[in-house]
């Protein structure tokens, strides 16, 4: 039956996503700039604009707004990206493996509910950006995928009324600093540790000592060359010094 189920939301939701990138949408690599279209009502967390709890099906944009080591903030707009619609907090988590192409994943939901977005892989990184639901929907979530949901449980305000536009805003500070640990489908709450492993750090191979090459030129095997040009030069001396004699004489 968890085969079945499990087969049912990943069909589902490879139809959900209507739209993965062209080249041409992948834009800026620093803000992970994404267009996708959902054929279906999407759930989402994180701090929204009233009455966008859900999704239209519809043409999104995703962006990251914050990078920081062990969290990100990440934005949904409307496809021209004049209104922001959503602000949620994503922990990258290593242990979702994905493909080289961008994927969107959802947990599954009860028959006539909207699916809810469980993680989003840019191209060309290998874990998944999986979002952070309030304590109270991650608690129903958990029971209904039958799978760890990550939350928060801090008193955030989930709905707002303008759209939220930079790092600064009170909204974006609280994420930040928002705990985050992950529910269980038994309602157990346990530590992020325990089902989030972070990306490995990137070990730079710092740059080879510049080296210095001394410019040697190379001996000459003997002093004969030196001898026969002063034997020259005396020869040539000589020879000028008998010439003005007899012009003097």
């Amino acid at each position: 039956m968890s085969i079945l189920r499990t087969v049912t939301t990943t069909v589902f939701g490879l139809a959900l996503v209507g739209a993965v990138l062209s080249p041409a949408a992948k834009a800026d690599q620093w803000n992970r700039k994404t267009i996708m279209t959902f054929s279906g009502p999407v759930e989402i967390p994180g701090v929204h604009l009233k009455g966008w709890a859900v999704l239209p099906a519809g043409t999104y944009v995703f962006k990251i707004l914050d990078s920081q080591s062990d969290r990100h903030i990440v934005q949904i707009f409307n496809a021209d990206e004049t209104v922001v619609y959503a602000t949620i907090l994503a922990i990258p988590n290593y242990r979702l493996k994905a493909t080289s192409k961008t994927v969107v994943t959802f947990r599954e939901r009860p028959a006539g509910q909207p699916e809810a977005l469980r993680a989003w892989f840019y191209p060309g990184r290998n874990w998944g950006e999986e979002f952070v639901y309030p304590r109270s929907r991650a608690v129903e979530i958990a029971k209904d995928a039958n799978a760890s949901v990550l939350y928060t449980s801090a008193e955030l305000p989930m709905e707002v009324t303008k759209p939220i536009l930079t790092v600064d805003e009170p909204e974006v500070v609280a994420l930040k600093q928002a705990p985050v640990m992950a529910i269980q489908p038994t309602g157990e709450s346990v530590e992020l540790a325990a089902v989030v492993t972070p990306p490995p750090a990137v070990e730079l191979t710092p740059d080879p000592e510049p080296t210095t090459v001394a410019a040697v030129l190379p001996q000459t095997s003997s002093w004969l060359p030196l001898i026969a040009m002063f034997g020259l030069l005396a020869l040539g001396g000589a020879w000028a010094l008998g010439w003005m004699q007899k012009r003097v004489g």
